[in-house]
């Protein structure tokens, strides 16, 4: 898996499209670093800029980006809606893909002292990088009085930078850089007053008005301001964290708050990019509140946009906005992507992979997709409406795990690879451990494989008694895959188990793999029985 840090500078100009294009110019000019969205804001005077790629060449993008800054921002003159306190204002570093927290904070130490020795500027370390105290941790905390409280700021002990000197340099003010989670930029639109809408902020931001007065929403920084060029106000909110607030909670509890003042919600945007688990959060939480029928990930993602109002002032392009979609992100390995015949073909191989634990997620993928067929072919046909409600219920379960199947055609593989590679190991490296790491790993992807038909048994069972009876040969089939996928996991997993040394592990492992089996094959009977006497 290749290791993919995404960088998101903020840089302190928005309206002069020359500079703008020479920061991007600098990112480009970084190989192997793909720049992946330039978001410039009038109003707030500000552009986000979006890029990624491996951990030291995000950094050199970076530091490109602020070379270019440093020449072109003189903070003295700038003015914008937005709070700021520096040139770059912030540079954090975020894990995407094969790195993790730790890695990104050696990038934001990095980037700090490399900046800060080249320019001689000011740099402080926030979020998950931040080393002195938790009096600045936060943005809020290291920008609070702006660019305009620096000169005094920086003077006192506390507040010493990280890096660089502690003296005000004015051209360029000072930076912030450290680690987060995805930050989602969410701005809803109001009409109102830039007042009205900082009311609602207040209300929901987490910090609120005060220790005293805290706000609604874990996880949110927000403000209201007016944005000039569409002639409304904003609620303007960071989502620190969006798994603790959701980006279609924050919408809702800002039109809940405009209804009490009388004022209209009319969309919102995002700026920037933002992970595609958000916007599906967002359509679950949709679907199930209309009490909707949608599966296809494309359709959700719609719905979502839709709800969200995201396309009010500009285009929301998923393809452009959401990030896997823009980094071309699939979930999916080279084997699942092969057309059938070449899949076939490299079974067929005289290799030992893709073997049988492959083949055996293919099965499973296959009778999860045979029985999702069955429900699509039941839902929504005038013969079939009385159970429409039921088929509601038991086709968004059939249709999960048979995306969620998919994935696992490579990970036996995969599995396999890596134990293969941890034989060719010297003794002196780990070979024994990484050797039964890697067989322990080549016995947890069948078993989860297992694990994962045995929750589609009851909902399949269900399926059966209602679904299209012209599709009863479908469902034959379905059930006889997924009982023999798992019947395939369960010989990938004993041969597996023969050459590991736990023998409490073993017997375990040996008792889960041979109940989730003989329930398999049990489920598989009851299935068939239910369909049969259909007739």
């Amino acid at each position: 898996m290749s290791k993919i840090v995404e960088c998101v500078p903020n840089f302190s100009e928005g309206r002069d499209p020359q500079i703008i294009e020479a920061i991007s110019a600098a990112i480009r000019s970084v190989t192997n670093v793909s720049l992946l969205d330039v978001d410039p804001g009038t109003s707030t005077n500000r552009t986000v800029y979006t890029f990624v790629g491996s951990p030291s060449d995000v950094v050199e993008a970076a530091l490109a980006a602020s070379r270019v800054a440093y020449q072109l921002i003189d903070m003295a003159r700038h003015k914008g809606e937005h709070p700021r306190m520096g040139a770059l204002d912030v540079c954090p570093f975020i894990p995407v893909q094969g790195v993790d927290v730790e890695d990104c904070i050696r990038c934001a130490k990095e980037f700090g002292r490399r900046l800060a020795t080249e320019l001689s500027v000011p740099i402080y370390l926030y979020g998950m990088a931040a080393e002195k105290g938790a009096h600045r941790v936060t943005l809020p905390q290291i920008r609070a009085g702006e660019y305009e409280a620096i000169s005094q700021k920086i003077n006192k002990e506390e507040w010493k930078p990280d890096f660089g000197p502690s003296e005000f340099v004015s051209r360029w003010g000072a930076t912030a850089t450290g680690v987060r989670k995805f930050l989602i930029a969410f701005n809803v639109n109001v009409l109102g007053t830039k007042e009205q809408a900082h009311r609602i902020a207040l209300n929901l931001r987490e910090q609120g008005r005060g220790p005293n007065e805290p706000g609604r929403l874990k996880a949110v920084q927000g403000i209201g301001w007016w944005l000039e060029e569409a002639q409304i106000a904003q609620i303007s909110l960071n989502l620190t964290d969006h798994d603790v607030t959701p980006i279609h909670t924050a919408y809702e509890e800002a039109r809940k708050d405009a209804g009490q003042l009388n004022v209209a919600i009319t969309g919102s945007e995002i700026v920037g990019l933002i992970p595609l688990k958000a916007i599906l959060q967002a359509a679950d939480y949709y679907v199930q509140k209309e009490k909707l029928m949608v599966l296809e990930e494309e359709q959700r993602v719609r719905l979502a946009i839709d709800r969200l109002g995201l396309a009010a002032l500009h285009p929301f392009n998923p393809k452009e906005r959401i990030i896997e979609y823009r980094m071309n992100i699939i979930n999916v390995g080279p084997l699942a992507r092969l057309s059938v015949e070449k899949f076939v073909l490299s079974v067929g191989a005289r290799t030992s992979a893709p073997g049988g634990g492959s083949v055996a997620a293919l099965l499973a993928g296959l009778g999860c997709g045979l029985s999702t067929m069955v429900g699509q072919m039941t839902y929504g046909k005038r013969q079939f409406e009385d159970v429409d409600e039921t088929i509601r219920q038991l086709l968004p379960p059939l249709y999960n795990a048979m995306i969620h199947s998919v994935p696992m055609i490579d990970a036996d593989t995969d599995a396999f690879n890596d134990y293969m590679n941890a034989m060719k190991l010297s003794p002196e490296v780990g070979r024994e451990s990484a050797m039964e790491a890697g067989l322990r790993q080549a016995i947890n992807v069948p078993l989860n494989l297992a694990k994962h038909v045995d929750t589609v048994w009851d909902t399949l069972v269900q399926m059966a008694a209602v679904g299209n009876i012209n599709c009863k040969s479908d469902l034959q089939v379905a059930a006889r895959c997924l009982k023999t996928a798992v019947q395939s996991a369960g010989d990938n997993v004993i041969i597996n188990l023969s050459n590991i040394k736990d023998e409490t592990y073993k017997v375990e492992t040996r008792q889960t793999i041979d109940r989730l089996v003989e329930k398999a094959r049990a489920q598989c009977r009851q299935v068939l029985d239910v369909l049969d006497k259909r007739g």
